[in-house]
């Protein structure tokens, strides 16, 4: 879809947790044809390959390293580390841990902005965060803050939860989804905030497809470029035949 002939469109989504930013952004990437930045896999892809490299998670010069060196390519669902398909080894919980030990590293935090802004210059792009539209892609022609009431962030959460089998006290969740949104907000590295010309968006008794369509119609009065859609037009038109 993204050709030297075709603008290359990046959508930024930023919001709090369990706002929805995941599933609409998943969802968005696959309704334009725009690749989905999957922040979370790429960096269990570093994580895995600390793994099998014997580097030690806390080692932040050999991590940056690493996280520099890494080749990583992303489809739809699928994800790529130095030519092999990582797509089932990053699921492991060994890689989970890994991962989350490894995004707090600057160096690496870095290596990762980087690559993410070399896929946005090659395709257009869907990326989800809470930094996306103020620090990865400042320029993003697209800026969406995507938003809703705690309690229906922790209702979310909750369901989530309860869905893979987990036991998770109500009060509890919402208590730790507050801390979090404050530590988001504070933290001195890229915090959570609204980009200026970020659209705000709350979704609160919104169903998925309500917000995907509110997205859209934002996305198509922000690009002009009518190519953007090309792959969209195509697929409703065959749904229609």
């Amino acid at each position: 879809m993204a050709d030297n002939q075709t603008k290359r469109v990046v959508v930024a989504i930023d919001g709090p947790a369990g706002a929805g930013k995941s599933t609409i952004a998943r969802r968005l990437a696959q309704r334009l044809g725009f690749t989905y930045i999957d922040t979370g896999a790429m960096y269990r892809a570093v994580a895995l390959w600390a793994l099998r490299q014997g580097v030690r998670f806390d080692d932040l010069h050999r991590m940056e390293q690493l996280a520099m060196a890494a080749t990583i390519e992303l489809a739809p669902g699928r994800i790529r580390l130095n030519g092999e398909d990582a797509s089932d080894a990053i699921r492991t919980p060994e890689v989970s841990s890994g991962a989350s030990q490894i995004a707090v590293i600057p160096g690496v935090r870095r290596a990762m902005v980087g690559k993410q802004r070399e896929i946005g210059e090659r395709s257009s792009v869907v990326m989800e965060g809470r930094d996306i539209g103020t620090v990865v892609f400042p320029n993003a022609a697209v800026k969406i803050y995507l938003d809703a009431d705690i309690e229906e962030r922790v209702r979310r959460r909750l369901e989530e939860e309860r869905a893979k089998g987990s036991t998770v006290n109500a009060g509890a969740l919402a208590e730790q989804m507050k801390e979090r949104d404050r530590r988001d907000s504070t933290r001195a590295d890229a915090p959570l905030a609204q980009a200026p010309d970020a659209t705000y968006l709350n979704s609160t008794g919104m169903s998925l497809d309500e917000v995907e369509e509110a997205i859209l119609k934002i996305v198509r009065a922000r690009v002009t470029n009518g190519k953007e859609y090309q792959k969209e037009s195509e697929a409703r038109s065959q749904k229609s035949e």
